[in-house]
C-alpha cells in the first residue's frame, strides 16, 4: 500500500511540474529577469502536497486529470507566490526556502514582490483561461473560492494576525484561528477546487468534504510547528527554529511537541471520519492524510 502510494504521488509530481514548466512563461520571454524569478520559486522544490490534494479529491468523483492539474497548478502557484512574499524583510526575513537562496536573496526585493504578484495573477488567469467544469456557474465559484482562500479572509489575513502576535501569548483557539486562515484556507481550496472539476457532489458530501480539509489544514501546519522545533536546516530545506528564535507563538511553545502531536493524530482521526460518507473512493485522500501527519520533513 505504501509503494503504490508513493507511485501514484510521484506520478503526479511528475504531471505537475511538466505542467507548470509549461505553464509559467519562458525565462527568455521579456522581462527576462521577472519570468526566470517565476520560474526560480516554483520549479523543482518542495513536495506539492496542495496539487496532490487537489489530485485526490478528483478521484472522488471521476474528475478529469487534466482539467485537475490547471485547478492545481493554480493552487500551487498562489501559495509559491505567499512563500516569496513571506520570505521577505518586511514579513519573516529568511534567506532559504526549498534548500536554496529565496526569491529575493537570488535576485532583489523589487524583482521577488513583482515576482509573488505575477504568480497570483497567472494563478487567476489559469481558472479563467481553461476550461475546468461543465459549469459555468461552478467555474465562477472555483476563482471565487481560491480569491477568498489567498485575501484578507484567508491567507494574506493569516499571516496579518501571525504578524501581529510576534512576542505575545495566544490561547488555542486563537492560534487555529490564524491557521485556519494563513494555512488552512488555501489546503481547503486545493481539495474542494480538485472535486469541483468532478461531476457534482450533495450538499452532505460537500460539508464532509470541508470538514476533511479544515482538519487536514490544520494538522498540516501543527505538523510543520513540530518539525521547525525538531528538525534540522538541513532536513527541512528552510531555517530551523526559526519560530522561536522570532518568539511566535506556535503549537509547541503553547502545547509542547508531545502534546501537538497528540492534537495531530486527533485532527487525523476527525479528517478520516469526515471521509466516511465517501467509502473506498476516498482512499487517495486517507493516504495523503496519514503522509501529511506522519512526515518527517
Amino acid at each position: 500500500m505504501i509503494a503504490d502510494f508513493q507511485d501514484w504521488a510521484r506520478s503526479r509530481q511528475v504531471r505537475i511540474e511538466t505542467s507548470l514548466q509549461t505553464l509559467l512563461p519562458a525565462a527568455d520571454v521579456p522581462p527576462e529577469r521577472l519570468h526566470d524569478a517565476m520560474r526560480y520559486t516554483v520549479l523543482g522544490g518542495g513536495k506539492r502536497v496542495r496539487p496532490l490534494l487537489a489530485f485526490a479529491a478528483g478521484e472522488l468523483n471521476n474528475a478529469d486529470e487534466e482539467r485537475v492539474t490547471i485547478a492545481a497548478a493554480a493552487v500551487e502557484l498562489i501559495h509559491a507566490y505567499s512563500l516569496v512574499h513571506d520570505d521577505l524583510p518586511c514579513m519573516d526575513d529568511d534567506v532559504l526556502r526549498r534548500g536554496k537562496p529565496t526569491c529575493h536573496v537570488e535576485y532583489d526585493q523589487a524583482t521577488a514582490l513583482l515576482a509573488g504578484d505575477s504568480l497570483q495573477s497567472l494563478a487567476f488567469q489559469l481558472l479563467a483561461e481553461y476550461r475546468l467544469t461543465d459549469s459555468p456557474q461552478m467555474q465562477l465559484e472555483m476563482i471565487r473560492q481560491l480569491a477568498q482562500a489567498a485575501g484578507s479572509r484567508g491567507m494574506a489575513g493569516g499571516q496579518a494576525v501571525d504578524l501581529a502576535s510576534v512576542g505575545k501569548t495566544l490561547s488555542l483557539p486563537e492560534l487555529e484561528f490564524m491557521h485556519i486562515h494563513k494555512t488552512g484556507a488555501l489546503i481547503r481550496a486545493a481539495v474542494m477546487l480538485g472535486a469541483y472539476c468532478g461531476t457534482s457532489l450533495n450538499e452532505n458530501q460537500l460539508t464532509s468534504l470541508d470538514h476533511f480539509a479544515k482538519c487536514i489544514g490544520l494538522a498540516f501546519q501543527v505538523v510543520d510547528d513540530v518539525l521547525d522545533a525538531e528538525a534540522s536546516t538541513a532536513t527541512l530545506g528552510k531555517t530551523a527554529g526559526k519560530d522561536a528564535e522570532n518568539n511566535k507563538p506556535t503549537y509547541v511553545s503553547i502545547l509542547g511537541s508531545s502534546q501537538a502531536r497528540e492534537l495531530a493524530e486527533e485532527l487525523r482521526r476527525d479528517a478520516y471520519q469526515a471521509l466516511e460518507i465517501f467509502g473506498a473512493t476516498a482512499g487517495r485522500l486517507r493516504q495523503l492524510t496519514d503522509f501529511i501527519i506522519h512526515r518527517e520533513f
